[in-house]
């Protein structure tokens, strides 16, 4: 019994990615090369559709393709990349909780912005300027040094 090949078209609709995605998980070793017809039109087989799923969710839980390239390329060859695939993830969440500080921080920076434009403007005449965006010039010793360590990160 053969299995069912889908077009591009197909595969990219029950996937909801673009078959300019699929040609590209393909270049990037993601994604099989498909079968070609006697006519060039590119066939997936149905184990292509769960692939691309779980490529998909692997990019959402913060997999680069390169990372995740080599993980399907040994997982594919009989191997069994689950350390890597967990440090992976340990890493990923590892960022998220950095995220989240940051945002934390930024958001009680931004509340207390808010609080000191608001005494500001409840003694700033109504139609003067009460200057509130030159605040935005000098960010607090704290945020500064911040920003300094997530860009030494990148």
């Amino acid at each position: 019994m053969t299995s069912r090949l889908f077009g591009p078209a197909e595969v990219a609709r029950l996937t909801s990615v673009s078959t300019d995605t699929l040609r590209h998980y393909e270049r990037k070793g993601l994604l099989a090369r498909p079968h070609r017809t006697t006519a060039g039109y590119r066939r997936y087989p149905a184990e292509a559709v769960e692939r691309v799923r779980l490529i998909q969710r692997a990019i959402r839980i913060g997999f680069s393709l390169q990372d995740l390239a080599r993980v399907l390329a040994e997982r594919d060859r009989g191997g069994a990349p689950c350390r890597a695939v967990r440090e992976l993830v340990a890493g990923r969440l590892a960022h998220l909780d950095d995220e989240i500080a940051e945002l934390s921080r930024l958001r009680d920076e931004v509340g207390a912005l808010l609080g000191s434009w608001d005494t500001r403007l409840a003694a700033t005449p109504q139609g003067a300027r009460a200057h509130l965006l030159e605040d935005l010039h000098d960010p607090p010793a704290g945020a500064a040094r911040a920003r300094s360590r997530r860009l030494t990160r990148r």
